[in-house]
């Protein structure tokens, strides 16, 4: 996955924080008896998921994690050390109450947004460990934006009330899923040298993207030659895909070299 050296502290700040409203009037709607139904994340349910956001962004403002007297390693759906970190907190908070939640979310979101609005560029700019490998902060907070969006996702699809698929955050998350295109086509799947594989991506956000093998895997504006395969589908359906959300194909049309496709599908969630 390629990284951004210098990323612009405004407009993602602006996302971000936009994400967070948006997920905030979300929660706000939320019967009591939704918190608890279990989403397609393994082990969690649509207040672990909140559980989660609280406790990256409290880290994020310098807090510790929570003592949970749990074993995590026992936990069949821990199976890292990042996942590890993150049910730290899905187990401190598995038992707060909606209302609880709600006001966790909003007291640390808005403790961040005032946070990220008084860091000056060059702390965007300064070396920071993200989920991706070492790169800046301003990376972070894009891989961020990645995975708020992709968690109100989670809840939306758990509570069959889609949206928010397009505009800003969504714009921003795929491009995020862009970005790891290359990885997924020359490391996940090996695609051959000399292929060319592209993403055709319709409504809600529509991308005609292409990746080039000619001794490592690229994304390019477009291929001097015709695709050796095609995968179309929604955006919708790419994000889930890729984020490794589902493995329900439906939808998907593929074109030139299918068994090329299907190694590219079978290989295209890149998340931890």
């Amino acid at each position: 996955m390629s990284q951004d050296t210098t990323v612009a502290k405004g407009p993602v700040i602006a996302t971000l924080t936009g994400e967070w409203a948006t997920i905030g009037r979300l929660l706000d709607g939320l019967p009591d008896e939704d918190w608890t139904r279990p989403t397609c994340l393994p082990g969690w349910r649509v207040t672990d998921i909140v559980a989660h956001l609280v406790g990256t962004e409290t880290m994020l403002a310098g807090e510790g994690a929570p003592a949970t007297g749990v074993d995590l390693t026992t936990l069949p759906h821990v199976l890292n050390d990042i996942a590890a970190f993150n049910e730290q907190w899905v187990q401190a908070l598995r038992d707060e109450p909606p209302a609880a939640m709600r006001e966790r979310f909003r007291e640390i979101t808005a403790r961040r947004a005032k946070q990220l609005e008084q860091l000056p560029q060059s702390g965007f700019d300064a070396p920071s460990w993200t989920p991706a490998g070492n790169a800046t902060y301003g990376r972070f907070m894009q891989i961020r934006l990645y995975d708020c969006w992709m968690h109100e996702q989670d809840i939306r699809v758990t509570l069959a009330s889609p949206g928010n698929e397009d505009g800003p955050a969504a714009e921003g998350a795929l491009g995020e899923a862009t970005r790891a295109l290359g990885y997924i086509v020359g490391k996940r799947a090996a695609v051959p040298d000399g292929a060319v594989v592209r993403f055709e991506l319709t409504e809600p956000l529509e991308r005609r993207l292409t990746v080039v093998v000619d001794g490592r895997a690229r994304l390019v504006d477009e291929a001097p030659e015709p695709p050796t395969t095609t995968l179309r589908m929604t955006s919708s359906l790419f994000m889930r895909l890729s984020g490794g959300r589902t493995d329900d194909r439906t939808g998907v049309e593929l074109g030139g070299d299918r068994a090329l496709a299907e190694r590219v599908l079978d290989n295209l969630a890149f998340t931890i």
